[in-house]
């Protein structure tokens, strides 16, 4: 599937491994098209629980660790514009608004973007995710509507589909399931359980385990139907 032609991509999540399981097929299809991609990752998720067992990391080395694993999936995607914005982990809904804000609007003033890509607000399960959206869509909103990006945002939440519907934009990634699947790996002290959990299932040709493998969905934001 050849993905409709942008100017520039700005990708904006909060975690390291966001970007890997809802994302890194459509970016990396972008990435082959030509069409240059910007990825921000606020934090290095320097509070994630899973340390191993026995442990390969502690509290104070698993932000080096995750910082790796971020530059070995941004490779493998094919991501050269890879921006680490130094907030920490699990604070983002406790930052000043204003600060998220301009954060939102330095990245867009840098990358001019055509589409942004974020989590939905209130849709995204994680404070960190709802806060990181809520930040992006306050910045766009303040813009010119006829400056503003396209936004694809994120929904995952138990009523996102009650409330929002299907997801209107559809990206069929089959020709860069190897790149996603190297974003997956990249994030190993993160998705080893759930690596090999989908394994099982790809090899057992489950249906769903195929669709998340092949598509990528997502809500084109309505500010005619505005989180606030």
């Amino acid at each position: 599937m050849t993905l409709p032609m942008e100017r520039h991509v700005l990708v904006v999540f909060p975690h390291p491994d966001d970007e890997a399981f809802g994302v890194s097929g459509t970016i990396a299809t972008y990435i082959k098209q030509g069409i240059p991609v910007t990825y921000a990752c606020l934090t290095l998720g320097e509070m994630g629980r899973n340390l191993g067992n026995p442990p390969f990391a502690t509290r104070e080395t698993l932000p080096q660790v995750r910082k790796q694993e971020l530059l070995a999936s941004a490779e493998a995607m094919g991501v050269t514009d890879l921006r680490m914005m130094g907030l920490r982990d699990k604070t983002i809904e406790f930052e000043d608004d204003e600060k998220m804000v301009g954060m939102m609007e330095q990245l867009i003033a840098d990358t001019n973007p055509s589409l942004v890509i974020t989590f939905y607000p209130n849709y995204a399960v994680h404070p960190d995710h709802d806060a990181t959206g809520r930040a992006m869509i306050r910045a766009i909103r303040r813009m010119p509507e006829e400056t503003r990006p396209t936004i694809y945002a994120l929904a995952f939440s138990n009523n996102s589909k009650t409330d929002l519907g299907e997801p209107d934009v559809v990206h069929n990634i089959k020709d860069a399931k190897e790149e996603k699947m190297g974003s997956m790996r990249a994030h190993i002290s993160q998705t080893a359980w759930m690596l090999e959990e989908m394994d099982k299932r790809l090899a057992d040709g489950e249906p769903e385990a195929e669709n998340w493998l092949h598509f990528e969905r997502f809500y084109t934001y309505d500010f005619n139907k505005d989180f606030e």
